[in-house]
């Protein structure tokens, strides 16, 4: 305190001069008021009249929780009373405040031991309780802030100019699952410091908007496109003799006319949306807050060097957004503190937060509460830290050190711990609504909505928030694997984004109409799919589709159709598929085979019955080799066999080769290009029917909303449930059937004399002997049962053998078989009864001794029993 008393005196010093200055001039107004002439009637009735329509609104009591809402009898003995360290500490406390509001009177008093929900007075750095949380989602800063500002609903400060009067633990705010901004920040501390952050708390001034939450001014994380990284393209280097490109014989003056008039365009634009920003900036500044730079509020600062921090940074607990520490929503800092000390803050903050410097081991800058801070001191010059590793000097400054450190107690707080379900749950009561600047978020837990909607964003064109622009949803656990739909409400156009597992391993879906024969594209996962299509384009009257990795090295297919030929009610392409006019097929080249054998383009004129073919291109060729084939019937109207003639072929090679013009080739080519035509005409027939099909099932799963449920979810999962439910049936039949072979074995013969009297001795071996007699009898039953059992299959054994002996030779091979199955099965059988039978004679004697011995050793017949042992 020895610096932070000299800088106070000097600063005192100067305010006192400057008051006595500031004094002298409010005198002379102060005079020049008095004469003044006095307030007329007329002016009284105007001033009423004015102050008669100022609207006074009273302010909505804050839904949170207060000490009567929180049963007290339930909380651990460290939330109702303190240790003695805790006492101890917060004497420390009192008397570092006394001397903070003596040196510095014109600051406000210290936040330091607030009240918990136990009426206690807590240091608030035992409030802290670092906590690592099961969940790997909770491990890294971001996905604890989302959590803590979607898990709690903000309660606003009942004073905007002062920190709280109470400061509840983080068990209470989980439980009741709201708080104001120093329980958000408490928790989201404890979290962060569980994590291994340099994460501290935070007692400050902000704006407006972030003390009250509201986003309305800011654009939606979710809306802002990232930069795409544009990479250049190599240019390769011109061949020598290449060819070159056509002349442009477009105009020059008309380019010239068009690019003026597109930058007049965009001029216009740009001067649009500079005046719409200039409106907007003069609407926010009419609403200037009057309470700026006094609002208190609290968040969190993660300081650069743990998880690799690379600098620090702001969180706002409310929001889960990070910002810098020159942002201009923090206004200024009084103190910060987390589970081991307390700072306070000794810099100026005239320009907010973006002149402070973070240093916690500075003395000058941060005044400290308790030594042995973990904080490394400043760092001093090379001759000051010679004049300081003095032997005699470091041995007393550890002395003094050692005589006045206090560790900081343990926290009162009990281990913070989230359900599954809580953590699943996030929002209270499952939804939250988020308010940005033209646009609305809207989040829901898993599995609350039938859908399984868990976000909306939706996405306006004015401020106002009336004419809906796009909507995008997301979704969890459907089994068709939907994972997001974007609407476009001004062009009308759907997309639908999938996971993978689709079952016809769709990947995007785009669409106006969900109807047939309708401009569409669907895109794949090709490497889940055995053709390998990626892409596939849909329009009225055609349909493109796009393959990569084939082994027929098939990249493109493109098919034109012409209108129906029947008209129907309902158009369907498995009833009354559309007529192909033209498919054209493009390969990759496959570098197994020449290039003038390996075609690159085929098209199939299905009405003109033409089939044209354009091979690869040679790297040291110019131009590719051509071929043509004119398809006729196989027979005439007369039903003669038309022979192949050279006209039916018509080609270009650069390279003319004698077998490609023999006409035995030519036929053979144009045979296998029909058999193609067939097959390609037929995968495009199959691909209508997919879309059909695909088609179907989004709208039944639109319409029946089916989740898919995990198999380690035992709440929700109903088979896993019915097995739960089974086993525990079976255990309790199992202990049934314990208790049952626990039966008192004597209950059936004491029944049978007389209730009330004593036993006596004659009736005890009566009892002994009925008793052992009738197990005996029991013994011998079992024994000729599994006797008889035995027997008969024997015997049956025997009839059957008997049977196959005479009917051998008419059998067949069924029935050879079905008596080999039976013999086995008999002497299975039979093998089992003897084994038990043997297994009978051996333990009847045993049970027969340890039932005696337990009737010797009966309470009840032990007296009598004791003299014939």
């Amino acid at each position: 305190m020895e610096v932070l008393k000299e800088k106070v005196e000097e600063e005192a010093a100067t305010e006192r001069a400057e008051a006595a200055e500031r004094g002298e001039k409010l005198l002379r107004p102060l005079d020049a008021r008095r004469e003044e002439a006095p307030m007329t009637q007329e002016m009284l009735r105007d001033l009423e009249k004015k102050l008669s329509e100022i609207e006074i609104v009273v302010p909505e009591q804050p839904l949170t929780f207060t000490k009567d809402s929180i049963d007290i009898s339930k909380l651990p003995l460290s939330y109702q009373s303190n240790t003695l360290k805790e006492e101890h500490l917060l004497q420390v406390a009192d008397n570092f405040s006394r001397q903070y509001s003596h040196l510095c009177p014109d600051r406000v008093p210290l936040f330091l031991h607030p009240l918990n929900e136990c009426e206690v007075p807590k240091f608030v750095s035992t409030t802290i309780r670092p906590t690592l949380m099961p969940y790997p989602e909770l491990y890294n800063w971001d996905s604890c802030a989302q959590f803590v500002s979607d898990f709690l609903s903000m309660v606003p400060l009942p004073d905007p100019l002062k920190p709280p009067s109470h400061l509840y633990s983080s068990t209470t705010v989980l439980k009741h699952q709201k708080g104001n901004c120093f329980d958000f920040s408490t928790l989201l501390c404890s979290m962060l410091i569980g994590a291994g952050y340099d994460a501290y708390c935070i007692n400050g001034y902000g704006s407006q908007d972030i003390c009250h939450m509201d986003l309305t001014r800011d654009v939606c994380p979710l809306t802002m496109k990232h930069k795409e990284m544009v990479q250049e393209e190599e240019k390769v280097p011109s061949k020598k003799y290449a060819i070159k490109p056509p002349r442009d014989l477009s105009s020059r003056f008309e380019q010239e006319q068009e690019m003026k008039k597109q930058e007049e365009m965009k001029g216009q634009e740009e001067k649009q949306r500079r005046e719409e920003e200039a409106r907007l900036l003069e609407v926010e500044k009419a609403n200037i807050d009057p309470l700026h730079g006094l609002r208190v509020h609290s968040w969190v600062v993660v300081l650069s060097g743990k998880r690799e921090v690379p600098e620090s940074f702001f969180i706002d607990p409310f929001t889960a957004r990070s910002y810098s520490t020159q942002d201009d929503h923090f206004l200024g800092i009084e103190s910060l503190w987390n589970h081991k000390n307390y700072w306070i803050n000794m810099q100026d903050c005239w320009n907010g937060c973006k002149d402070l410097i973070f240093d916690l081991g500075d003395p000058v800058r941060w005044e400290y509460l308790l030594l042995g801070t973990d904080k490394s001191h400043l760092s001093l010059t090379e001759e000051e830290d010679d004049g300081m590793n003095d032997d005699d000097d470091v041995e007393n400054l550890g002395e003094e050190d050692e005589d006045k450190s206090f560790d900081m107690p343990p926290s009162w707080v009990e281990q913070i711990e989230i359900s599954p379900e809580a953590f699943e749950t996030r929002c209270p009561s499952g939804k939250k609504v988020i308010q940005y600047k033209r646009a609305k978020l809207e989040k829901w837990a898993p599995y609350l909505n039938n859908n399984g909607l868990v976000c909306r964003l939706t996405t306006y064109e004015d401020l106002e928030c009336t004419k809906t622009l796009e909507i995008k949803e997301w979704y969890q656990n459907r089994e068709d694997m939907l994972e997001l739909k974007h609407i476009n409400k001004s062009t009308g156009l759907n997309i639908d984004y999938f996971k993978p597992g689709h079952p016809q391993a769709l990947r995007a879906h785009s669409y106006v109409s969900m109807q047939p024969e309708m401009d569409r594209v669907m895109e794949f996962y090709e490497t889940a799919r055995v053709d390998g299509l990626v892409k596939r384009e849909e329009t009225p009257s055609s349909m493109t589709e796009h393959y990569r990795g084939r082994s027929d090295f098939l990249s493109y297919r493109h098919v034109d159709f012409g209108p129906r030929v029947k008209k129907l009610a309902l158009n369907s392409a498995e009833s009354n598929p559309r007529p192909m006019v033209k498919i054209t097929e493009r390969f990759s080249r496959n570098p197994e085979k020449p290039a003038d054998e390996d075609v690159a383009e085929r098209t199939f004129l299905i009405q003109e019955e033409r089939i044209q073919l354009r091979y690869h291109c040679r790297d040291d060729h110019i131009t590719a080799s051509k071929r043509e084939f004119l398809r006729r019937t196989e027979v005439d109207s007369k039903g003669n066999k038309i022979i192949m003639t050279p006209d039916m072929c018509i080609s270009f090679e650069v390279e003319p080769m004698e077998h490609t013009k023999k006409l035995l080739y030519q036929y053979e080519a144009m045979m296998k290009l029909r058999n193609e035509e067939k097959l390609s005409r037929h995968q495009a027939w199959e691909s209508e029917l997919e879309v059909l099909e695909i088609l179907k099932l989004q709208e039944e799963e639109d319409d029946a909303h089916t989740l898919a449920i995990s198999i380690y979810d035992t709440k929700r999962n109903e088979k896993s449930k019915e097995y739960r439910e089974a086993m525990e049936r079976v255990m309790r039949e199992e202990h049934l059937r314990q208790v049952e072979a626990q039966l008192d074995y004597l209950a059936p013969f004491l029944a049978q004399l007389p209730p009330g009297n004593k036993l006596t001795r004659w009736q005890a071996m009566c009892v002994k002997e009925e008793c052992l007699s009738d197990f005996k009898q029991r013994l011998i039953d079992k024994a000729n049962l599994i006797q008889a059992r035995f027997e008969k299959e024997t015997q049956e054994l025997q009839k059957k053998q008997q049977w196959y002996q005479e009917n051998q030779v008419t059998l067949t091979a069924e029935d050879e078989d079905w008596y080999l199955s039976y013999c086995s099965q008999a002497m299975f059988r039979i093998r089992i009864l003897e084994q038990r039978l043997n297994r009978h004679k051996e333990q009847a004697p045993l049970k027969y001794l340890a039932l005696e011995e337990k009737l010797h050793k009966d309470p009840r017949l032990v007296e009598f029993l004791k003299v014939f042992v």
